[in-house]
């Protein structure tokens, strides 16, 4: 009987820490590239957060591109996201050991918004349209 409520109580204290501890916070900032809603049984959002840095391996110092998978849980920061796809935000975040069905399928949990602007890096990388350079000519239709 002693052993049983023993193995209960560890079990208990074991799933608190792996599913509810909070590991560590942190605020990330890029580009959302992707923001759904989705799921068999437990519709959670998800998104997908893109940052661009340099490869420190390379020793030609290539642009990467480095991808932060997360879940949101409160209606109102998933309501801010889903107006943001494609704009450059700043999420804070809730680090988790482990994920639960109900909660999203990433450890990570985004709780608040911290910024949102445009993405300049998508205009940079788009070539100008034959009216920004100013050929002649050129029409719009």
């Amino acid at each position: 009987m002693g052993i049983g409520i023993a193995l209960v109580v560890v079990f208990a204290a074991w799933f608190l820490i792996k599913f509810y501890y909070v590991f560590g916070s942190g605020v990330k900032a890029g580009e959302l590239n992707l923001f759904v809603y989705k799921g068999y049984v437990f519709k959670t959002y998800e998104g997908k957060l893109i940052q661009a840095g340099y490869n420190s391996k390379n020793t030609n110092a290539t642009i990467q591109s480095n991808e932060f998978n997360f879940s949101v849980k409160k209606q109102s920061v998933a309501d801010q996201l889903e107006r943001c796809t494609g704009k450059r935000v700043e999420l804070h975040y809730k680090e988790y050991l482990g994920a639960l069905p109900w909660r999203g399928v990433s450890k990570y949990v985004v709780d608040s918004v911290y910024s949102v602007e445009n993405s300049k890096l998508l205009e940079e990388a788009l070539p100008p349209t034959p009216l920004e350079e100013g050929i002649e000519g050129a029409e719009l239709f």
